[in-house]
């Protein structure tokens, strides 16, 4: 398992047990750290999962709104805890962090859902972070696509399709 994808998964472990737990902030380092060393013992860089705990806690409100806003016939409290926490992590990284290109923290987002969820968490994970993606700026949309000329040339890279 990739590396960030590992920190993800921690990270949604984390803020699981923590929200399970009702989100006490003494507990959430100790959570981490126990985290960490038990599903991801030698992990070389701890850093992301570490980021992307602190940084969905510290934003706790602004995330929970957008996840309101974007799925309005479920309250956040009726959320599962996998699904909504599964949200957290990608309403923070597809509408806040900007570190990945959004349709990459989309992807990641589905994947905890299908990994960690119930049968329809892909597709409410989908259909909740697809209906922010659609209302992003155009130019956050692009974040991380290659320049124009590049995305006209053909590629090598993307003829694996051909089968």
């Amino acid at each position: 398992m990739p590396n960030r994808h590992l920190s993800r998964s921690i990270a949604l472990q984390t803020l699981f047990e923590w929200d399970f737990r009702g989100m006490p902030s003494a507990a959430l380092p100790a959570i981490l750290e126990h985290n960490l060393k038990e599903f991801a013992p030698g992990l070389p860089d701890t850093e992301f999962a570490q980021s992307l705990v602190n940084d969905v806690a510290d934003h706790l409100a602004a995330i929970d709104e957008t996840i309101i806003r974007y799925a309005p016939a479920w309250p956040i409290s009726q959320i599962t805890i996998v699904d909504r926490n599964i949200l957290r992590l990608g309403v923070w990284e597809l509408q806040f962090s900007h570190e990945v290109p959004p349709k990459v923290a989309i992807n990641e987002a589905i994947e905890l859902a299908k990994t960690f969820g119930g049968p329809a968490s892909g597709k409410f994970v989908n259909g909740v972070l697809g209906s922010l993606y659609n209302n992003l700026d155009p130019a956050r949309k692009e974040a991380g696509a290659p320049p124009p000329a590049a995305r006209a040339a053909p590629s090598i890279i993307h003829s694996h399709s051909q089968s």
